[in-house]
């Protein structure tokens, strides 16, 4: 089986749409998965994932099923140097997260006190759908939540986490398409490869509307890992002339104009 990992468009975050730029980025990333043969779609609820999927949907005449555990992972912290504000809990500065052993292993990264504190913007009934704004459980358990739904749907599909790797109850190559966020995806990607998503959230950086493709390796029957094949791809961009945006990235170097923080 495989997995297309996809970033929405250049977002424009007041709108929860898409900016100019990338609506131009969505229509070239349409023309390159419509020549795919795509067994489902799945799509975040929110705008600017489900602009960036509409024009993919259009050309294939397809729908997508919408999924509440891939919206971005919008767990809130209070992180150590600043103390009055609060920040999504994947931004830290690297000179305050990498001093932290925990954060590096995957049993441990979410026992942190900060993380442990941190609030959610809404709890989840039985079918996913997100009520009362709740601070229990921290950002490990939006974290298991999101995972939890990536699991049952695998299992959907024929692959069953067992520990840390897939039983196979019915091997396939199809294919799973998922508009999604940066923060997401990276926590999906932890899960898969069984490290913290501390690592990707802070040491990858996956452009608008660019595609990450994980595959199911079965080297012995009946048992699957998955593998990334390609992270981050933004080929279809530059076929189309199209710049990859800025956007998710800090300053190249601290002199410059782009942003800090």
């Amino acid at each position: 089986m495989r997995l297309l990992i996809v970033r929405h468009g250049d977002p424009d975050y007041e709108r929860d749409s898409l900016t100019k730029k990338g609506w131009r980025e969505a229509e070239l990333l349409a023309r390159r998965l419509s020549k795919l043969t795509v067994k489902d779609f799945y799509v975040s609820p929110l705008g600017r994932a489900r602009d960036t999927a509409s024009l993919t949907l259009k050309k294939m005449n397809r729908t997508a099923e919408e999924c509440q555990w891939l919206r971005e992972f919008d767990v809130r912290i209070t992180r150590p140097d600043r103390p009055d504000a609060e920040s999504i809990a994947w931004d830290w500065l690297p000179q305050d997260w990498t001093k932290e052993e925990r954060f590096w292993r995957r049993e441990l990264w979410a026992a942190n006190e900060v993380m442990q504190a941190g609030t959610t913007q809404g709890t989840h009934d039985g079918n996913g759908i997100r009520i009362a704004r709740s601070a229990e459980g921290g950002v490990g358990a939006e974290y298991d939540w999101v995972v939890q739904n990536l699991d049952a749907l695998l299992a959907e599909h024929g692959y069953v986490r067992d520990g840390a790797n897939y039983r196979v109850e019915r091997a396939n190559r199809d294919t799973l398409v998922f508009f999604c966020h940066f923060g997401l995806e990276c926590a999906l990607l932890s899960h898969l490869m069984n490290v913290s998503p501390m690592v990707l959230w802070h040491h990858t950086c996956a452009a608008p509307t660019s595609v990450t493709t994980v595959y199911t390796e079965e080297r012995r029957r009946g048992i699957a890992s998955f593998r990334i094949c390609g992270f981050g791809d933004i080929s279809h961009l530059y076929a189309g002339d199209e710049e990859p945006a800025f956007s998710g990235r800090f300053c190249e170097t601290y002199d410059s104009e782009e942003r800090h923080d």
